[in-house]
């Protein structure tokens, strides 16, 4: 293994695997920083240094910008060569879910429980046990996809990682979003600010923005529309979706539209893989595919069934779906029983459909799909 982060990246450029890119030259320069400053601590136990002198601990590091530019690439080789024993590299949706648990946990724990579990019993604030606990685990903390849109993350936020830090834990963070435009249009954002605050003084921010989305490249000049639903398309399809993944988690999303939550359970990024009868099936609207269109820019769609006149309401959410794809210039990969123009040739809206057939021919192209947003 590479002894450094440096060293790690230099070799991904000689071997190919990558090209030279200024963003994320910037990136590894504030992570060999970071790697310098923990290397001079002498881990293990480099946080008692902080908590007995009074000292802050080395600032971490936020790694923002658009999809596919590398953030997570550069912070995963940080990971593999940072000399800390006690690290960690989580999903930040994951860990959200674990400390929510843990919180739970600590509520409704007696004191003996909540002495085997956090190895302290008292108070009535779940804080500071949740975050010696969280930090007796790991000194460093790498998070993949740092973003906040539900408000009991944004409450508890700011109180969680202020402890985190004081008990001298390192965060690293990958995020599509600089600091100052986390949890934007949020409910009650003003009490979120001073959080941002605390972010940018604990945490290099570093704009990873390159010019080009090379994970969207493994689209380009791909198959994308699939016109059966036997084992060798499913395969295709699986395997294209997967390489767009690139190793990437799947953690799943909930928009709120409307005052309703849509649960969309496949998602990583601004990626999402939906079945038909899970978008399409059931009832909804033209304001849930905006909002969709307006969250992932690419869009798996899985088992497009052939329409017929029965399924003519099924038929006009496919119609509003895709127009809400299309009109947000997202990409799109669809597994379907049959080519366009056979999927809906007869029923209520089949003239109407035919538009949408010609968006999904135009959506296959090589030329739509290398000038979609990414």
């Amino acid at each position: 293994m590479p002894d450094s982060v440096q060293t790690a990246y230099q070799q991904r450029l000689a071997s190919g695997e990558i090209a030279p890119d200024a963003a994320q030259a910037a990136a590894i320069s504030a992570l060999s920083h970071l790697e310098g400053e923990l290397n001079a601590l002498s881990e293990p136990g480099f946080s008692a240094r902080f908590l007995h002198r009074k000292r802050e601990p080395p600032r971490g590091a936020y790694l923002y910008g658009p999809v596919g530019r590398g953030k997570s690439m550069v912070m995963d080789l940080f990971f593999d060569t940072a000399p800390v024993v006690k690290k960690r590299r989580v999903h930040f949706h994951a860990f959200m879910g674990e400390v929510h648990g843990l919180i739970d946990a600590w509520r409704k724990g007696d004191p003996a429980a909540r002495k085997a579990r956090f190895g302290q019993a008292k108070g009535d604030d779940p804080i500071p046990p949740v975050a010696h606990h969280l930090a007796e685990g790991a000194r460093l903390l790498c998070f993949d996809e740092f973003h906040v849109t539900d408000i009991a993350d944004a409450m508890i936020l700011g109180r969680l990682f202020e402890a985190l830090w004081a008990q001298g834990v390192v965060i690293v963070a990958t995020s599509n979003r600089a600091p100052y435009a986390l949890y934007a249009d949020g409910l009650n954002r003003q009490l979120f600010l001073p959080f941002i605050a605390m972010l940018e003084a604990h945490m290099a921010v570093v704009c990873v923005g390159g010019p080009k989305d090379f994970r969207l490249d493994r689209l380009k000049g791909a198959q994308v529309y699939f016109s059966s639903l036997d084992a060798s398309a499913r395969a295709g399809f699986d395997a294209l979706w997967a390489r767009l993944l690139d190793g990437a988690e799947e953690t799943g999303d909930t928009l709120e539209v409307l005052g309703r939550k849509l649960r969309l359970p496949h998602t990583a990024g601004g990626h999402l893989r939906a079945s038909f009868v899970s978008l399409c099936g059931s009832a909804l609207g033209a304001q849930d595919y905006l909002a969709i269109a307006r969250r992932f820019h690419t869009v798996f769609l899985d088992d497009v069934p052939r329409l017929t006149p029965e399924l003519r309401n099924e038929a006009a959410r496919f119609v509003s779906l895709i127009d809400a794809l299309y009109e947000a210039r997202c990409k799109l990969a669809v597994l379907a029983e049959a080519e366009p123009d056979a999927l809906y040739p007869a029923g209520d809206g089949s003239f109407e459909f035919e538009r949408t057939v010609s968006r999904l021919q135009e959506m296959r192209s090589a030329n739509y799909v290398e000038a979609a947003r990414d």
